[in-house]
């Protein structure tokens, strides 16, 4: 039987409810309920009259066998053994969190570097600076009867989230528009997404923090580059003196600045839609090992994670988000978040 979406849906604080006032329902054994076909973590528990009732699939499978051997519709006290068992916790890590509410940059900072000419030389030392964008270069317009959010792309600069994460699936859309500006001018459009960002606004071209950079430009979607410090370990085989291409069971590298092969790996294979179209990007981090994907295609795995500062290495697991704006008018939507426990293992092979 075939669960609709608004079931699928369903609040694991509602969820526990439901089980614990219709216990009495429940007609089937212990045994029975380790045969039943779930889906999406959730399943349909057989009732009285051939009705279904749903319930929860995970690893609390033995406390639910329980009570439904029980069958005692002692709600507080049922309801406290699944929220000290984490049941609501890793409920919330299944759950996609909102970074963009559809409305207004609420939860978001901006910062724009210094000035530059159409060379790319800077017109001053002095950014716009945090929060200041007199030319509205991050803006939310209407798109196709939906909120996104516009980077004109005529200042070098970011939005960044307000808080810092670690060990998540973060997922978004993009589509590039038209204009494009200075020294990108007529050139391939440029962006990025940069993730464990850490430090000081303008690192990096008086423009953006340490990070680790999921590439975002036309044709090169999923490319790396190490950020104002950032660093990567990564399988590769070498395509030109200064160029290395990601190859999944090739020895390791090392991407950074101050390194032999430089700061920059390109990804393996195309996945983008044509220009103007939108494209879903994918990152997953765990711990120091990264997942560059773009409409479910896997473009890199980047391992051990780490920041230099005047030689001393450190890990670099946990930091802001930060979506570039350089030299391209690009569209951003349905930017979500949730925690990972792990990464998936098909990912990474």
């Amino acid at each position: 039987m075939k669960l609709q979406t608004t079931m699928e849906m369903m609040v694991v604080r509602v969820q526990i409810v439901f089980i614990v006032k219709n216990l009495d329902k429940i007609t089937c054994s212990p045994k029975e309920y380790l045969q039943i076909q779930c889906l999406n973590g959730y399943c349909l528990i057989p009732g009285k009259r051939g009705k279904f009732i749903p319930g929860y699939k995970s690893f609390f499978q033995l406390t639910l066998i329980k009570l439904l051997y029980m069958k005692r519709p002692q709600s507080f006290m049922i309801l406290a053994t699944f929220i000290s068992m984490g049941l609501i916790q890793r409920t919330q890590k299944d759950e996609w969190q909102p970074l963009f509410n559809g409305k207004d940059l609420t939860g978001w900072d901006t910062y724009i570097g210094p000035p530059l000419d159409d060379a790319g030389r800077k017109l001053s030392d002095v950014p716009v600076g945090l929060n200041n964008d007199p030319k509205q270069v991050f803006t939310v317009v209407e798109d196709g009867g939906e909120k996104v959010i516009r980077i004109s792309g005529e200042n070098w600069g970011a939005i960044s989230t307000k808080k810092e994460f670690e060990n998540f699936h973060l997922q978004l859309m993009f589509k590039w528009g038209s204009l494009s500006w200075g020294q990108k001018k007529n050139k391939k459009k440029d962006s990025g997404l940069l993730y464990f960002s850490v430090g000081n606004f303008g690192a990096d071209y008086g423009a953006w923090m340490r990070s680790q950079e999921f590439q975002v430009e036309e044709g090169n979607c999923g490319d790396y580059w190490g950020v104002a410090g950032g660093m990567e370990d990564i399988p590769v085989v070498k395509k030109s003196d200064s160029e290395y291409v990601y190859m999944p069971g090739e020895p390791l590298l090392n991407f950074s600045a101050t390194g032999r092969v430089g700061r920059h790996c390109i990804k393996r294979g195309d996945a983008e839609n044509p220009s103007g179209e939108w494209n879903v990007l994918d990152l997953y981090c765990h711990g120091d090992t990264s997942v560059h994907v773009i409409n479910g295609k896997v473009m890199m795995v980047l391992y051990h994670s780490q920041q230099s500062d005047t030689g001393t290495l450190t890990p670099l697991k946990k930091g802001k988000l930060q979506i570039q704006s350089e030299g391209a008018e690009v569209f951003y939507k349905q930017i979500k978040i949730k925690l990972l426990d792990a990464i998936p293992k098909e990912l990474l092979k």
